[in-house]
């Protein structure tokens, strides 16, 4: 098990490399398009050949690569901050605002998560600028991701607000924000840990399925589910395999993450 970890730790290391340095491995630019030669096979000048419009698929997979591993943490991010403020709130000062919030929680957990997903990205602008697409699909990942991890915030700031830790901090003085800020967010910090990298992986699925229908990153910046969208023509896949590299990229990457985060080290 340890070696599975440290190998998927790795694999995450080279993805990261390979997203940062997207700009200096890329052969072209993700939308240059050589018209001549759309389709072409692997070559010298294109590793991977082309797409159907003769863009450099090599290049499009490492900048497509670059937007799905910077987006999902972005949005990661953009939750656990959420969890953190609404849960955390909710937990230390209990009462009505607790029972608000967890009223909200459940609505929010009831509801088929990718569903409402696509739902609210489908009643925005479709037609808006490939950075413009990046931002909506960004927050939007983030804002409605929040419920679950709030639920664990939540549990965990409730039970420090009433701990003897607590109890002594308020004996001593300590009161209000300042119990808050100074001893029940610091003791929350691997919770809000845990609950951002696990998030990771669910925003990369959340990600590649809004980009496969078309309603999240636009075109011409590529992500992994942009790029799967060419898994739908079977005959252009036959004739060259190397199409299916962005899904199994997106395969070991979720894997990856899974396997980094497990650390019951002592099965092996």
């Amino acid at each position: 098990m340890k070696k599975t970890r440290a190998a998927a730790i790795v694999f995450l290391m080279l993805m990261g490399c390979a997203c940062l340095l997207a700009g200096y491995l890329a052969p072209a630019s993700y939308a240059e398009q050589f018209r001549e030669i759309p389709n072409a096979s692997c070559s010298r000048q294109h590793w991977l050949g082309t797409d159907d419009l003769g863009r450099d698929r090599l290049s499009r997979v490492l900048y497509g690569t670059r937007v799905s591993l910077l987006l999902a943490p972005a949005a990661a991010l953009l939750t656990t901050l959420l969890a953190g403020v609404i849960g955390g709130a909710a937990g230390f000062l209990g009462g009505w605002l607790e029972e608000a919030v967890k009223a909200a929680i459940d609505l929010v957990l009831s509801m088929p998560w990718l569903f409402l997903l696509i739902t609210v990205r489908a009643l925005l602008p479709l037609n808006v600028p490939p950075l413009t697409s990046v931002t909506i699909t960004f927050a939007l990942l983030g804002c409605l991701g929040w419920a679950g991890a709030a639920r664990v915030v939540d549990a965990d700031a409730k039970a420090l607000a009433h701990s003897e830790m607590a109890l002594l901090a308020r004996a001593s003085g300590s009161g209000g924000m300042r119990l808050l800020w100074r001893h029940i967010l610091p003791n929350l910090k691997p919770v809000l840990q845990a609950q951002f990298w696990v998030s990771i992986p669910v925003f990369i699925l959340a990600e590649a399925n809004l980009s496969l229908l078309g309603l999240g990153v636009a075109e011409p910046l590529p992500s992994w589910g942009s790029l799967l969208r060419e898994l739908e023509n079977y005959s252009a896949l036959t004739a060259q395999p190397v199409q299916w590299i962005p899904l199994a990229l997106l395969v070991l990457t979720v894997g990856s993450f899974q396997l980094a985060l497990n650390r019951e080290e002592d099965w092996a």
